[in-house]
């Protein structure tokens, strides 16, 4: 199924992710949040250790390239200097711990999600908006 993740931070103006597509596979037929989360960081983890594996022949930036990284703010070469690989399960326990602290919200099609054990139901234009909140609390020295 394809959908539509937008990442937010409150406080900024200009969403981190903004509706970009994905492809969610390993769903089952009546979904929870749960499994919709682990989904998620399976596959994005998945895509981040496949590209420590992929060693650019080209190291230097085509004028394509520039132009695309200009609309996102970050002119950069892609570098990865951690060649270590993500641990898979450590970053589902990570997310799945976040959520239930509330350090984000996960909205579909504008409808928050509250718990990892509701249903959900997603269709080929849904929206996912995870939403990370901030602290109000600080100090200063």
């Amino acid at each position: 199924m394809q959908v539509k993740i937008s990442v937010k931070q409150l406080g900024k103006k200009r969403p981190i992710i903004n509706q970009k597509g994905i492809k969610i596979e390993d769903l089952p037929d009546s979904p929870v949040l749960q499994n919709l989360i682990i989904a998620i960081v399976r596959q994005q983890v998945q895509a981040f250790n496949q590209k420590l594996e992929e060693k650019p022949l080209i190291p230097f930036l085509l004028k394509e390239d520039i132009e695309q990284k200009t609309k996102t703010g970050k002119v950069g070469f892609g570098s990865i200097y951690n060649d270590q690989k993500a641990d898979e399960q450590g970053a589902i326990d990570n997310a799945l711990l976040a959520f239930q602290d509330g350090i984000y919200c996960v909205f579909i099609d504008d409808n928050q999600i509250e718990k990892l054990d509701a249903p959900i139901s997603l269709n080929e234009n849904s929206v996912l908006s995870f939403v990370r909140l901030t602290f109000l609390a600080g100090s200063y020295w």
